[in-house]
């Protein structure tokens, strides 16, 4: 898919990539974002379905992901994922209806999930604390954390990238540069927006 003015980073033509693939933990980009505004989220019109898991290794152990990915039980066997976060539960449309009972075959599976809609107007602020507790718990474990919604591009996409900076310490603009080199990310404007003032606070905090 193509985007115009979208994002520094190319999308992966591959469905499925490890951090380790093209990428070494602390690269950084040729070129530094200036400010947030050439990072704004894009309209999502050209969106076609994959049966084939689409995910990505956004951070060493974090992955960010799709339904399929999270549906396929036997994909995340074989990955290796053994904590999942669904920051879309729910049965309404682009939601995702699993739960802790659709992985009870999953033996040492962790399951959390947020009934969350992709607008501008949800508050996604309330789980950032909660999601970057599970991330990090799963992440610093050596496990592998799968944090998916419907397409993995917005409800998702926002909770990783709250992780890494409540517990990584990465500034938005850091934490959306490190997640972008590995996939085409579009939080919608209203998610931005409540990622700036987490931003905010988390500088407050920090210089007490």
């Amino acid at each position: 898919m193509s985007y115009r003015d979208t994002c520094l980073y190319p999308r992966l033509s591959r469905r499925y990539t490890t951090y380790s693939d093209d990428y070494s933990f602390g690269s950084s980009p040729s070129s530094v974002l200036g400010s947030l505004s050439s990072l704004r989220s894009r309209p999502f019109t050209d969106v076609s379905y994959s049966p084939t898991p689409d995910v990505n290794e956004v951070y060493p152990g974090l992955f960010v992901g799709d339904a399929v990915a999270a549906k396929d039980k036997a994909f995340l066997r074989r990955m290796g994922i053994n904590y999942v976060l669904n920051t879309a539960e729910g049965k309404r449309y682009t939601q995702v209806d699993t739960d802790h009972l659709y992985y009870r075959d999953c033996p040492g599976l962790r399951y959390k999930g947020f009934q969350l809609m992709d607008l501008p107007t949800t508050d996604i602020s309330k789980y950032f604390h909660i999601a970057a507790n599970f991330i990090d718990e799963g992440v610093s474990s050596g496990g592998r954390v799968l944090v998916h919604c419907m397409m993995g591009v917005s409800r998702s996409a926002t909770c990783a990238l709250a992780f890494l900076m409540i517990k990584r310490g990465m500034s938005l603009t850091e934490a959306l540069c490190t997640v972008r080199a590995r996939r085409d990310i579009h939080p919608n404007d209203g998610f931005l927006r409540q990622l700036q003032q987490l931003e905010r606070d988390l500088r407050i905090t920090r210089v007490r």
